[in-house]
């Protein structure tokens, strides 16, 4: 009796006993949540996420000692997720950076382009003239050399030095035979190549082709070298954006981002700390531009500074015309002495027919002369470029602080929450904190990096280049000696800039553009309806009086100013 009672005691207290264990253990939990997520991050077809926890043993990043709501499948997909994730973030990280530097390029483009077709009008404006009866002849010359200093500004192989020596080696036999000895027939085409060969020779336009060549150097390689780093910017961006992500740093993004859901932790994000390691492996290569990325930054604000002054593009194209009216000048003073030279190199004129045309000109048309356009400090070109550094030097320290600003930003879970560490949900993460670059990551728990990505240290071979022409390094030495005849060039070419906003030619002042074309039409064409066209110091200002070389050509000269007013407004 007494023992069926103590085995009667026995049984009872396992039952309690079993019984207590069975209550104080939760039911497994469901996937539920895992498949909401995963359908509405479209990562894959639903039939493939578990409908209640498995044993995860193919598993290879995320893997767990409790049941799992991932497959193998799942891994390979929330892996593919996980590489998306952070190319997004980096992108919309970089996107205002982005568009400061391509939006300024396509505007500074654009601004280089309207001056050249007003530089070109200004030119051609000057033989129609004052030298009607060649104008036809000269402004297809005239077209071909600014054509030419476009492409050399928008990066064709081309040099300055070449396409000035060609402009003025094919005016050479325009002027001849229409300034220094004109005739009532046209030279022949052979003896227009014999002077066209000989014009280095004979220097009809003394120094002043020498002079624009220095000119043309100094403003458009300069411009020329701007433009082709703020494109290199844009693409050193698009690289950082698009990057290869190793084995290593796939898998640590993986268990970052993605491995939480396996254990039903949809909503929670990795801790601080641990972001950052993590980060900071996977963009490692990346960080190694930082110092290359502030240099050049650097780089073009000195080179921006450079741009103003006697030697800005602005001043130099706008005021060619003003060169090569001295040049056809010198030319018709000396025209006793230079004939002389002709006749021995070239024998006397071989001529032809003539068939020359002067300027057509629409009396019907009123003349829509221009008004007065004045850049003011607050609109000059200069200015332009200064904001646009202002704002661009923000973005110095881009790549040093990509990672923290990931991070903070989207990436990890805020101070003083639970996180993920990526293993479990803890208050805080405890392993160190590498710095950014790819030799602080020997230390870096979360992800091993090896070697250098060689798309990265391609971009940076192409950020050295470039700072490289930016700081002058490669820029020829142009010889400007102020010799030439008459003051304008002189002018012109004199002075050194003292800052941003202006040069002075012998003394203090400010440089002010201000452009203007009387409204009256010229009754007749001579030497005194060209006035003097210069920019100085006095306030003088630039008048180019008469008609235009075709029908429409103040129109078109106008038309030109109103957009470049109208998009230094709106820009």
């Amino acid at each position: 009796m007494e023992g069926k009672r103590f085995r009667l005691a026995v049984l009872t207290l396992a039952v309690l006993l079993l019984a207590a264990a069975t209550e104080g253990a939760e039911p497994p939990p469901s996937c539920e949540a895992v498949r909401k997520v995963f359908q509405l991050r479209r990562l894959g077809p639903l039939g493939g996420v578990p409908e209640s926890p498995r044993a995860g043993v193919d598993l290879q990043v995320c893997t767990s000692k409790n049941p799992t709501c991932c497959t193998r499948k799942m891994e390979e997909r929330y892996q593919t997720a996980a590489k998306q994730d952070i190319q997004q973030v980096l992108q919309t990280s970089s996107a205002a950076l982005k568009f400061l530097i391509s939006h300024n390029a396509a505007a500074f483009q654009e601004t280089f382009e309207m001056l050249i077709r007003l530089a070109e009008n200004y030119t051609s404006t000057l033989f129609c003239n004052a030298y009607r009866t060649m104008a036809a002849e000269a402004t297809v010359h005239v077209q071909e050399f600014f054509t030419d200093a476009g492409l050399f500004l928008f990066g064709t192989d081309i040099s300055t030095e070449e396409f000035v020596n060609r402009f003025f080696d094919t005016l050479f036999p325009v002027v001849y035979n229409h300034v220094i000895n004109p005739g009532l027939t046209d030279i022949s085409l052979e003896y227009a190549e014999c002077l066209r060969v000989a014009r280095r020779d004979i220097k009809p336009f003394g120094n002043i082709p020498k002079m624009a060549i220095g000119q043309m150097g100094k403003s458009l390689l300069p411009s020329r070298t701007f433009l082709q780093a703020l494109n290199l910017g844009i693409e050193v961006i698009n690289t950082t954006d698009h990057l290869h992500f190793s084995k290593a740093c796939s898998r640590a993004l993986l268990r970052m981002q993605y491995c939480p859901h396996c254990q039903g932790l949809t909503l929670s994000k990795p801790c601080m700390g641990y972001c950052l390691n993590t980060i900071q492996g996977c963009l490692a290569d990346v960080a190694e531009v930082d110092l290359h990325w502030r240099g050049y930054i650097q780089s073009l604000e000195e080179l921006s500074g450079a741009l103003s002054g006697a030697h800005s593009i602005e001043h130099v194209l706008l005021n060619f015309h003003s060169l090569v009216r001295d040049a056809l000048e010198q030319a018709r003073i000396n025209g006793k002495e230079l004939s002389e030279q002709v006749n021995k190199i070239c024998g006397p004129p071989v001529r032809k027919p003539k068939k020359s045309a002067g300027c057509s000109f629409d009396q019907n048309k009123d003349n829509q002369g221009l008004k007065m356009f004045s850049r003011d400090s607050e609109e000059t070109f200069a200015n332009r470029r200064k904001e646009f550094i202002s704002h661009l030097r923000l973005y110095r320290a881009f790549y040093s602080g990509l990672a923290d600003q990931l991070c903070g930003n989207e990436l990890a879970a805020a101070d003083g929450l639970p996180c993920w560490n990526g293993e479990d949900v803890v208050r805080s993460y405890t392993h160190h904190v590498v710095g950014s670059g790819i030799k602080a990551q020997s230390a870096n728990p979360e992800v091993q990096v090896k070697g250098t990505d060689p798309v990265i240290s391609q971009i940076i071979d192409k950020l050295k280049h470039v700072i490289q022409q930016l700081q002058g390094k490669s820029f020829p030495k142009w010889d400007l000696q102020q010799t030439g005849s008459g003051g304008g060039v002189d002018e012109q070419i004199s002075g050194d800039c003292d800052d941003e906003d202006g040069c002075g030619g012998s003394g203090s002042g400010e440089f002010k553009r201000v452009l203007k074309i009387t409204d009256r039409m010229p009754d007749k064409t001579n030497h005194s309806d060209v006035k003097q066209i210069h920019q100085t110091n006095d306030g003088s200002t630039l008048d180019t009086t008469g008609a235009g070389c075709t029908a429409m050509a103040n129109y078109v000269t106008f038309m030109l100013i109103s957009l470049v007013i109208s998009f230094l407004s709106l820009w």
